[in-house]
């Protein structure tokens, strides 16, 4: 702990919100692991963008960037998990750099990400991945990699 969250810690009120939140991302992560989010959808959102954009694709290309924006959509809400796992197990203000709690960020989401994959058994229309949680967790390490390069840039010691 740094000599910030030892002489102002973090109010309990504060601490509440953040997990608050956290558990919020995790079930609109769960919700979008419904039959009503899968490939389907996706595809004809993309569908609807390329047509409001004027832009027309071969089928295979629509294939590749339809398979690109749905992976990418699995990196990044896990990213984003493992923002909001930092910090909430984290008692700095601004996710100044804590190794265990990044560590416990990242086995988090991953975790969670395994359970999600397995609530994909009994969703018809959905399976699980295990490439999925690999992504997924990749999406996690990206995010806390990006929080210690940021403290890094900003002079920030580790804690």
């Amino acid at each position: 702990m740094n000599n910030d969250a030892k002489t102002h810690p973090l109010p309990a009120s504060q601490r509440v919100l953040r997990w608050i939140v956290t558990i919020c991302w995790a079930g609109l992560i769960f919700g979008l692991s419904t039959k009503t989010y899968g490939a389907s959808f996706t595809e004809v959102m993309l569908h609807r963008l390329l047509d409001l954009l004027h832009i027309q694709l071969s089928p295979a290309h629509f294939e590749a960037l339809h398979f690109i924006v749905r992976k990418s959509a699995h990196f990044t809400e896990y990213g984003i998990l493992s923002l909001l796992l930092f910090a909430s197990v984290s008692e700095a203000r601004n996710f100044e750099w804590q190794p265990r709690s990044a560590m416990w960020s990242i086995i988090t989401a991953g975790l969670y990400s395994l359970t999600d994959e397995f609530h994909q058994i009994f969703v018809p229309g959905r399976g699980p991945s295990i490439k999925d949680c690999g992504i997924d967790t990749a999406g996690a390490a990206v995010a806390m990699l990006l929080v210690f390069l940021g403290n890094r840039l900003r002079g920030v010691e580790s804690v």
